[in-house]
Parts: C-alpha cells; structure tokens; sequence
C-alpha cells in the first residue's frame, strides 16, 4: 500500500528513516551501488520528497504503528 512521507528521523545506526502517515516507518538508505538515494543525504533532499509515496509492506501485513 502507498503511504506518503511525512517526516523523517535518524535511527540508532545513523541511518535515516522515513516516518509515513499510516505511523509506520521505512528506511531511506543511500548505499551505492546498490541503493541510490543520494537525494537522503541532504536537508533540501530530504524536504523534497515529504509527501511522495513509498509501498508500505507493514500496512500489507496489518503491522500495528511504528514508536520511535
């Protein structure tokens, strides 16, 4: 299911995860060569992709919310 993006926090590795609206959270990592989201690293990036979709799986499964 398609969830936007509503926010974002760093997890206890550093890395960022987006907060979606459903209250579930996915992990927007920039990895390369084989996960390019260079778009992650940055503030500006980051604001520029609040509100675009990603497939929530844990909506799929009927998961309860994300806490941070």
């Amino acid at each position: 299911m398609k969830q936007p993006i509503t926010g974002y926090h760093k997890d206890e590795l550093d890395d960022w995860v987006a907060e979606l609206a459903c209250g579930h959270f996915q992990h927007v990592r920039h990895k390369p060569p084989f996960i390019n989201r260079a778009w992650v690293e940055t503030q500006a990036g980051r604001e520029s992709k609040l509100g675009q979709q990603l497939n929530c799986k844990k909506c799929d499964e009927g998961t309860p919310k994300d806490t941070k």
